[in-house]
Order: C-alpha cells, then structure tokens, then sequence
C-alpha cells in the first residue's frame, strides 16, 4: 500500500508539470516511500566518465558530482579556459589532483567530434559513461560546420556519433550513456518531415524542443544499436533548474519561476544517479527524479514507427553511420 500511494503521489506530481518539474517535486519525491537509494561512497572510484558541455550549469554540476563519487570526470568543451577552471575546481573540491581533465571538442562539429573520439582513444582509457550535457537555444537559425540546424547537430547527431566513436572504450566497461534532455520535449512532435527546420518560421524554442524529442525518440533505436557492446542508453530531464543558460534563453521564464526553480545540484541528481547506481538502470528510458516517465503525454506527439524510421535514416545520413 505504501508504494502504491507513492506512485499515484508521483504520477500526479509529473502529469501536473509545475510541482512536478520544480524543486517542489523532488523533495516531496525524496520523502516518499521506494525512493531509489544514493549511489554508494566511492562508487565510482577508478572510473573514468566524460561530460560534454561542462564549463557551466548542469554540466560543471555533473563533474563535481561524479568526482565526489570517485571518478575521473574528462569535460568535454568547447572553451578550454573555463574548461581548466572548472578542472581545478573539481579537484579541490574532490580534493585529489586529476581528478578532472579536459578536452576540446565542439559537440555540434562531426568533425571536431571525430577528432575527438579518436584522441579519447588513443589514450586507452575505459569509459563508465558519457553523458552528453552540451547545449544550445539559438534565437535565430543557425548552421553547424556542416550545414545541419544547430539544435540538432549539437543535441542529436554529435551525441549519436560520439557514443558511436568510444564504443570501443564504453564496451570496456559496460558503459552507460546518459542523453540530458527536457520536459520542453513534451510540446512537440519529432520532426522527421522538416528535421533540419527549413520550411517554416524559425522559433528557437520549439527547435530546442524538437532536438529533444528527438533524443528521446531515438532511445529504441540506440538501444538495439548499443546493447550487443553492453552499453545502454538512457535520457534524464532535470525538471526546471536555475542555470546561466536558462537565464540567458528564457529569461522571463526564468524570473517567474525563480522561488521554486531547482539548485544545480536537483537538476543532475537523476543523472548522476543513472550514472553511478548499481545495479544500472534498466536501459532505453526516459528518467526524471529517479522513475522512469512516459516519452509522451499530449495528443499528436507520439510518433509512428515510420516516423521514427525515417528519423533515424536522417541521422545515420548525416552522421555517415551505418542505419
């Protein structure tokens, strides 16, 4: 009885949206009955984790987390200079030198991500995780090097191509992939008709909304990809978090919901969670505040397979993998 109580609690707290999705939510969740224990001390130690889009808001969270918990965190980034603060700041903080490290790469450049993932391998070293944090909400559309809409490249295609490159180095060590979403994704459908956003008017939230359905979408797909390596894939969505880049995106948003946005800290508690829980996490889902959620709440956004198929022959396209 007590845990039937507690799902009703936490559905209603989910379909609700604004309890659900603010710090309100996750401490009502953290005092009911069944909810999933902390990761262990030191569950991480000897593991090796990279974070992309860490010099900043939930990235920089994620390292410092992950590091408490004994990983070496390597930060994917794009500004190396924040990047080797935010690695001194990790080490302080885990109070162990190495306990960061850090990588150039643009996560929206194929390129650069293949630059990358070869370097990543040519040092040998297994991977628990990647979680792919790095982030964008342009006002306008803009290109990647490549000539793909940037939310996409940079929340879709790097990701996908990225886990493709270091499987290698995730098969190691039964890695996990962890796709940092959002619950703007519920207000819209994938956009396998017009996924590179050409045909009509440009709005920089709802591209930002689509590339994460997109994410999510793309989980069966991964999974059946990903699984004979032993690796699986998760999404988590933080709810709403204060950042620097919600506060920069949205700022209206950000300032009305100021007293009940959550720390830094709520907002990756779920991915640090799927990242260092053992046994891991069931593979293929969505996750928020540590339960698995449905990809879908309102009508029209559920795709059809054909939809996800033809989704999915973009990406392998554009990436250059193999469908």
């Amino acid at each position: 009885m007590p845990e039937l109580f507690s799902r009703i609690v936490d559905t209603a707290l989910d379909r609700t949206v604004v309890p659900g999705f603010t710090a309100v939510g996750l401490g009502l969740r953290r005092r009911l009955p069944g909810w999933p224990a902390d990761p262990a001390p030191g569950a991480l130690a000897g593991r090796h984790v990279a974070v992309t889009g860490a010099t900043s808001g939930l990235g920089r969270r994620t390292a410092l987390d992950l590091a408490a918990l004994g990983a070496t965190v390597h930060l994917v980034v794009r500004d190396t200079t924040k990047g080797e603060r935010v690695a001194a700041e990790v080490d302080a903080a885990a109070g162990r030198p190495g306990a960061a490290r850090v990588w150039w790469c643009d996560a929206a450049d194929l390129d650069s991500v293949r630059t990358f993932a070869g370097r990543f391998l040519a040092a040998d070293l297994p991977l628990r995780a990647v979680v792919h944090n790095a982030g964008a909400l342009p006002a306008r559309r803009t290109e990647s090097p490549q000539g793909h809409e940037l939310t996409q490249a940079l929340h879709v295609l790097g990701p996908v191509l990225m886990t493709d490159l270091l499987l290698p180095g995730l098969a190691a060590d039964a890695g996990r992939v962890v796709l940092v979403t959002s619950g703007g994704m519920y207000t819209q459908a994938l956009p396998a008709d017009d996924p590179e956003y050409r045909h009509e008017p440009y709005s920089g939230s709802v591209a930002y909304a689509r590339s994460k359905r997109g994410q999510v979408e793309l989980l069966p797909v991964l999974t059946e990809r990903w699984a004979p390596q032993g690796v699986t894939v998760h999404a988590t969505h933080p709810g709403w978090a204060r950042t620097p880049g919600l506060d920069a995106s949205l700022p209206a948003f950000s300032r009305a919901l100021r007293p009940v946005l959550r720390t830094d800290a709520a907002g990756v508690d779920t991915t640090t969670w799927v990242v260092a829980s053992e046994p891991a996490p069931e593979g293929g889902h969505l996750w928020h505040d540590r339960r698995r959620r449905p990809t879908s709440v309102l009508p029209g956004t559920t795709p059809a397979l054909a939809d996800r198929v033809r989704y999915w022959a973009w990406v392998a396209g554009a990436t250059g993998l193999a469908p």
